[in-house]
């Protein structure tokens, strides 16, 4: 059902991939709501992704780049201005990726320079997304910024390796570029904690599906999938949430809010003998 929450608004949605991706979900969402969303992702992406057939479905364009360089950014800003004709009003940061995680490298022996490859392209390349629509005056008064993080920002989580300090330096951009932009422009700048999502990202950090388990038994509400990331980020995206920024937004079925579950306390208890859990 559309409410044209997002009629007559532009944006650009950084890191659709392919079917499973939550940017993927979020532009055919803001699309269904009256928007008109240009894509952009990395040309190893698009090769590998499904990302022109979401284009066609949107009547969009995809335009190739690496956010982690300005000049990339500079050349979909400028892509975007041209078909839209003139500014937009969002912007959603979607781009993730820990080449530790990929190697399978422990958090206690990391690689410095792919930590410095996580950082870069997981978080400095959302302070550059924003600096860079500043920057060439891009974004309408009252826009909105969203990236998408997690938990790990704030808690310590198996095996989530170094993505936790890129997701926490990712909420403290959002945070310091809010009053900067906010002040000067009106734009507002958000976060969302979502829950574990079995993206191509998210399904290679080890344990994942049973991460996805603990968190559904953990979570009142249950896990919240990308159908309903997508439904979410739409409001932040929308004049409803005008008043809103430097937030990190907790989309989780609650389980942030929570500490033991019932459902989770039993699954516990049933494997209080297991030799091979001691830590």
């Amino acid at each position: 059902m559309s409410y044209n929450l997002l009629k007559g608004k532009k944006g650009v949605v950084f890191g659709a991939l392919n079917e499973n991706s939550m940017a993927w979900k979020i532009a055919e969402r803001a699309y269904e709501e009256g928007a008109e969303v240009l894509l952009s992702n990395t040309p190893v992406s698009i090769r590998m992704g499904n990302v022109k057939q979401l284009a066609e479905k949107l009547n969009s364009q995809v335009v190739p780049a690496d956010a982690t360089k300005v000049e990339d950014i500079k050349k979909v800003y400028e892509a975007a201005k041209e078909q839209f004709g003139g500014s937009f009003d969002f912007i959603l940061h979607s781009i993730g990726m820990s080449p530790n995680v990929r190697k399978k490298v422990p958090y206690d022996a990391l690689d410095y320079t792919k930590f410095e490859q996580t950082i870069d392209i997981s978080a400095i390349s959302f302070h550059k997304i924003i600096q860079t629509a500043k920057q060439m005056d891009v974004i309408n008064e009252w826009g909105s910024i969203v990236a998408l993080s997690y938990i790990a920002a704030q808690r310590t989580l198996f095996e989530y390796n170094d993505m936790a300090e890129a997701k926490a330096l990712l909420e403290s951009i959002a945070r310091s570029f809010g009053y900067i932009y906010g002040r000067e422009k009106m734009v507002r700048i958000n976060t969302i904690s979502q829950s574990p999502t079995p993206t191509t990202a998210g399904s290679g950090v080890k344990g994942f599906d049973g991460l996805m388990d603990f968190t559904e038994r953990m979570s009142p509400l249950g896990n919240a999938d990308a159908d309903d990331l997508a439904n979410y980020c739409i409001t932040l995206f929308s004049d409803l949430t005008k008043k809103v920024t430097m937030q990190n937004l907790y989309h989780d079925g609650g389980f942030s809010s929570m500490g033991m579950s019932k459902r989770a306390m039993f699954m516990y208890n049933k494997s209080l003998n297991c030799d091979e859990c001691d830590d």
